[in-house]
């Protein structure tokens, strides 16, 4: 009987140099620029998460600019309404997917029509034949439906007009989808008819999507552990530990050992295990939502950095600020800017800035404040563009 292959050692250095490959944050333009450059950063990272807060620009913006350096939010629309090469689902929040990846959602929609969704208890029948109808005569916006009675919310988030819900509810369902968005006002239409399909694809199987799991982790994560694999989302843990066992025992796995992980596991592909370093010179103001950020565990064990998302603690708590934004120099996060857009001044206002880690006391600060700075104009220029 053949024994497991022990653990390679792997310092933090390397798993964060890895991570940052993985990431495309170790080079300055790794996409090109354009809807297709758009098309292929989501495709390799996988997802790239859509949120509503918008002190500074909404986050999906964000992740695509920290890639893409003269990126355009047309970009993303060319790409999401005309190219139709990215599409709006859940992944572990709502989420930019690449189309070609459609049907590995397919399953969790046929769930959501077969057994609803918790979200959407309260939709009648007759709401949804309503939406239904106004869907099958064009693509339509929640403020194109202006007979709706408003109810009370079920809870903080969800909407008072029935219809939005019931428009909602044909989004997880797959009936309908998000064809174009405007702010985070949302066009939806007829999957089919937005996609140009007779029918849906066929949906993957549990196994493809167990191996669709953990190799989109893989590419977009160098060094990988089942909770990484599966953030958010422990249903799918035991078919992957599965998976990973098995390709471990083929030798397409290698188990590492992270410095500071202790029993924590974590595999990676050998090849990406060769040595890389990242320029010095790179700068990336990141968004709280950024995939290097939101796994707030991951980050603090590979960068020594506890992201702390302040938005909804109170003022006089705050440590960072409202809504922090942590600065990557080369392969260390030094910094965290609490950055607010003034669109009718048109400025982009520091609320505070916090040096982290060996920045606080590092000499030649000077010179690391002018790279943040110079970033900080470009960054600017991006808030305030269009």
């Amino acid at each position: 009987m053949s024994r497991a292959p022990k653990s390679l050692p792997l310092p933090t250095t390397q798993a964060r140099q890895i991570w940052l490959r993985a990431q495309r944050l170790d080079t300055r333009a790794p996409f090109g620029e354009g809807a297709q450059a758009v098309a292929d950063a989501v495709s390799h990272l996988g997802y790239v998460q859509i949120d509503t807060i918008n002190v500074i620009e909404r986050c999906h913006h964000h992740i695509l600019f920290n890639r893409i350096p003269f990126y355009s939010r047309a970009d993303l629309r060319h790409a999401q309404s005309v190219d139709r090469s990215v599409f709006e689902y859940w992944t572990h929040a709502l989420s930019y997917v690449p189309s070609n990846d459609f049907r590995f959602f397919l399953p969790a929609m046929r769930e959501h029509k077969r057994e609803g969704h918790r979200w959407y208890a309260s939709v009648t029948p007759g709401d949804t034949r309503k939406v239904m109808r106004l869907l099958r005569a064009g693509p339509l916006t929640i403020r194109d439906i202006e007979d709706d009675v408003l109810t009370e919310k079920e809870h903080l988030w969800q909407s008072r007009k029935p219809s939005k819900r019931a428009l909602q509810l044909a989004f997880y369902t797959g009936v309908a989808t998000i064809s174009a968005r405007q702010g985070m006002l949302k066009t939806y239409d007829l999957m089919t008819r937005h996609f140009g399909w007779d029918k849906l694809p066929k949906p993957a199987s549990a196994k493809e999507i167990t191996a669709y799991l953990l190799d989109r982790a893989l590419r977009s994560q160098g060094v990988v552990s089942l909770d990484s694999v599966c953030h958010l989302d422990a249903p799918s843990k035991k078919a992957v530990a599965s998976l990973i066992a098995a390709r471990v025992r083929r030798g397409e796995l290698m188990p590492v050992a992270i410095e500071g992980a202790g029993k924590q596991e974590h595999w990676a592909q050998p090849s990406a295990l060769e040595p890389h370093e990242v320029s010095p010179d790179l700068v990336h103001i990141l968004s709280p939502f950024d995939p290097l950020i939101i796994q707030r565990k991951r980050t603090n064990l590979i960068f020594g950095y506890n992201h702390l998302f302040e938005a909804y603690v109170p003022k006089a708590k705050r440590k960072l600020g409202y809504f922090a934004l942590p600065v990557l120099v080369g392969d260390e996060i030094v910094a965290a800017l609490d950055l607010k857009t003034d669109r009718q001044a048109k400025k982009l206002l520091m609320q505070k800035w916090t040096w982290l880690g060996q920045a606080k006391k590092m000499a030649g600060r000077k010179e690391l404040k002018q790279k943040i700075e110079d970033e900080l104009d470009r960054f600017e220029r991006f808030q305030l563009a269009e």
